[in-house]
């Protein structure tokens, strides 16, 4: 069926994009805590 297929392929996007923004914001705030830890540039 094409809702199935169509259904499955909005999931996978939309766990792409969750997945894309969750690790950009992680790193984001890694790097920031890194940077406050360390005054250095």
């Amino acid at each position: 069926m094409y809702w199935d297929e169509a259904v499955i392929f909005g999931l996978v996007t939309v766990g792409l994009m969750v997945a894309f923004m969750g690790g950009w914001i992680s790193f984001i705030v890694r790097d920031h805590k890194r940077k406050s830890k360390q005054h250095k540039h």
